[in-house]
């Protein structure tokens, strides 16, 4: 693997002039930000016990600092754009209902105005229930 094929796991910017293998010390060229994290690394898995599937790493309390883990193997796709702190409630709420988010939910049916199709059917369906 070569830097080439790296991005950063902050930023997502290429890490092209990063020496390989990353020090301890290398850090971001446009964002600053330290890179031998668990974050940047091929066994960081937040679903699984210490967020890192090698099991006899030691445990690494913060995963966005630069550590001395001897497991460290930089993940090519460790880049994801985390949303922002007033869009993540929503991104949550629409992962666990399956909607879209909040803001791409249709506004109030004014007087007079057809409701959109699936809004007709939820409408008819509830009916059909209550009669």
């Amino acid at each position: 693997m070569e830097a080439k094929d790296l991005s950063c796991w902050k930023c997502g910017a290429s890490l092209d002039g990063i020496l390989l293998p990353i020090g301890r010390l290398a850090e971001c060229l446009a964002c600053r930000t330290e890179l031998h994290v668990c974050r940047q690394c091929e066994l960081y898995d937040p679903s699984v016990a210490q967020a890192c599937r090698e099991p006899l790493a030691e445990e690494v309390k913060d995963k966005t600092r630069a550590n001395f883990c001897e497991h460290f193997y930089p993940q090519p796709d460790a880049f994801s754009p985390e949303p922002s702190p007033h869009e993540a409630p929503s991104v949550e709420l629409a992962a666990l209902f399956g909607d879209a988010p909040a803001g791409d939910a249709p506004g109030p049916i004014e007087e007079g105005e057809e409701p959109a199709d699936s809004e007709k059917a939820a409408r008819d369906r509830l009916d059909d229930l209550f009669r």
